[in-house]
């Protein structure tokens, strides 16, 4: 049976950490950097440090804020947003990121996908994308630009593609749920890890423990990420540890 990972992620609108509904109304809660600290003290598995004005504005501004992490965090750290290029990916890496995630870029060019793979390992290339379901309910269109700009690309098409071009997990973001509290998209998720061969992290939508428990169970997720739970202190990773092993899953011992 796959370990399952916890994941905090981390919305950043340099130099704040912000929290939103559907990635709009953003709020400011704080230092990012205070609370990477605290959810790596908590155990947590991994963090991802998601820039979600970077495309808007064409700046990568997650460079100095994930440098900072590093001194103090030791898990593995996703940076994305504003990630268009070999060399944005290998400054990313170097600053101490882990793992770089793609998303308008890749869609715009998705050689980037098999160039960050092929140039640093497919373990380091992640592929960011955003669904929306489409009015009436058939599928999901993927959407750049933080839930902004549509693509026209079916979400089941373009995840298989990124596989196929050599990413080595997907993020994967209900822009429907995200923030809502009212449960993960678990068909989006299902769906998803139905068709590829590599991990799928769901994002969006956790309330409660049942929620991220049901995105493994029944969504078939290899990962959630977690941030309005986390941020608002309505539970920590000790408690979504703790509710995954009751439930049977497997996770790393804290």
């Amino acid at each position: 049976m796959r370990r399952v990972r916890i994941i905090a992620r981390l919305d950043i609108k340099a130099p704040n950490l912000i929290k939103g509904v559907q990635l709009e109304g953003l709020r400011k809660l704080g230092d990012p950097n205070e609370f990477a600290r605290r959810y790596y003290e908590q155990g947590v598995d991994e963090i991802i440090y998601m820039d979600i004005v970077a495309s808007l504005y064409q700046r990568n501004s997650l460079l100095d804020i994930v440098s900072g992490a590093c001194r103090d965090v030791y898990v593995p750290l996703t940076v994305g947003g504003g990630i268009r290029s070999l060399e944005d990916a290998r400054a990313a890496l170097r600053a101490g990121a882990d793992k770089v995630a793609m998303n308008t870029a890749a869609v715009a060019n998705p050689s980037l996908i098999t160039d960050v793979a092929r140039r640093f390992g497919s373990q380091c290339a992640v592929v960011s994308i955003e669904a929306k379901r489409r009015p009436g309910g058939s599928g999901w269109e993927a959407f750049t630009d933080n839930g902004r700009e549509h693509t026209g690309l079916d979400v089941l098409e373009w995840a298989r593609e990124a596989a196929r071009r050599g990413c080595g997990e997907i993020l994967l973001t209900s822009v429907d749920s995200e923030g809502g509290r009212k449960g993960f998209d678990v068909e989006l998720t299902r769906a998803v890890a139905d068709i590829v061969d590599v991990p799928v992290i769901a994002s969006g939508g956790m309330g409660t423990i049942a929620h991220a428990v049901n995105a493994v169970k029944e969504g078939k997720a290899d990962a959630v990420a977690i941030a309005d739970y986390f941020h608002y202190a309505r539970g920590t990773v000790s408690d979504v540890r703790n509710g995954f092993r009751d439930a049977g899953i497997d996770v790393r011992s804290a």
